[in-house]
């Protein structure tokens, strides 16, 4: 039992006190949480994950450790972040749309970006994704629309790791676009119908109970698992804040909204990746930063870490 000065008649668990506080044990490399978290993962679950870049990395390790992730469309490169080719998903509100379009035919006023320097279209829903012509990329989305919704079905439990609040979305339907990159902006492509904006708690929170509920009607024995992304933004379009305080902004909206979206459902399930990234990892004396040009993004020995206690704590 851990104790506390503040409340000196209250028996704590380990996992209820500061690390260090008081006479308490400080941080020995294991994340103390609650014994029985309610979910339970073995090698033959089968796992599905889609979200920002830390979902890739989640990829990457249940596959290492011979888990049953879910691969659909291997021959895409976009299918490298998650369990098909929806690219990296930073947004709620992108995230959603992939539920949408895979169950419910979703389709967006503006479907594609025809590239202004060639015959191409990009896919304004998925990051970069670019095709010679118009056939090869609807012939493509609707493929990927049947990949996508097979993942989705056939997952027991599905990963989610929620990104950034920062939003371009179409002031004429309201869809959102993945991120104003790729060949279509670089080549001058008009931007005006799209807006700027950072997204906030509501509609982040309504975004995951829409999810929810077409889950519900598609794949309701499969439990969700919700995590945080402790990769930084490494760049702001805001005016009015740094970077530092929007990616602190965007990951505490986000927390918020896990941790309401968790208590409101038996099937839903959070795991702290992004606490013990930013704030176990410093608690022990270590950096969660990468070295180089991107050091906004976890290094390797934080991933190991996370995935360590992951694999302990559901297995």
């Amino acid at each position: 039992m851990a104790r506390c000065d503040v409340h000196p008649g209250h028996h704590f668990k380990d996992w209820q006190v500061w690390p260090g506080s008081f006479d308490n044990p400080p941080v020995d490399g294991v994340f103390r949480m609650p014994e029985n978290s309610g979910l339970k993962i073995t090698p033959t679950t089968r796992i599905a994950s889609l979200g920002s870049c830390f979902a890739r990395e989640i990829k990457r390790r249940l596959i290492q450790h011979n888990y049953t992730y879910i691969e659909e469309e291997i021959d895409r490169p976009a299918a490298v972040h998650a369990s098909a080719a929806w690219e990296r998903v930073y947004s709620t509100h992108c995230m959603r749309q992939i539920f949408e379009y895979s169950f419910e035919g979703w389709t967006p006023d503006l479907r594609w970006w025809p590239v202004p320097a060639s015959d191409r279209v990009q896919d304004p829903y998925r990051r970069t994704i670019v095709y010679d012509n118009l056939q090869a990329a609807e012939t493509d989305f609707a493929r990927h629309r049947i990949c996508s919704r097979r993942a989705l079905q056939q997952a027991e439990v599905l990963i989610l790791t929620l990104g950034l609040t920062e939003i371009w979305q179409d002031q004429v339907d309201g869809a959102v676009i993945c991120l104003p990159a790729g060949p279509y902006v670089r080549e001058g492509g008009d931007m005006s119908r799209y807006e700027f904006k950072v997204s906030r708690y509501g509609e982040n929170l309504e975004n995951m109970e829409r999810i929810h509920a077409i889950m519900s009607r598609h794949n309701p024995d499969c439990r969700l698992l919700v995590t945080i992304s402790p990769v930084n933004l490494w760049a702001t379009f805001r005016s009015d804040m740094d970077v530092i305080s929007a990616s602190c902004n965007s990951k505490s909206t986000l927390r918020a909204v896990a941790d309401e979206f968790t208590a409101r459902h038996a099937n839903v399930f959070y795991f702290p990746a992004y606490e013990m990234a930013t704030i176990y990892q410093p608690l022990a004396g270590r950096t969660y930063f990468c070295e180089g040009r991107e050091n906004f993004h976890i290094n390797k020995p934080t991933v190991k870490f996370i995935m360590k206690h992951f694999f302990q704590y559901y297995s």
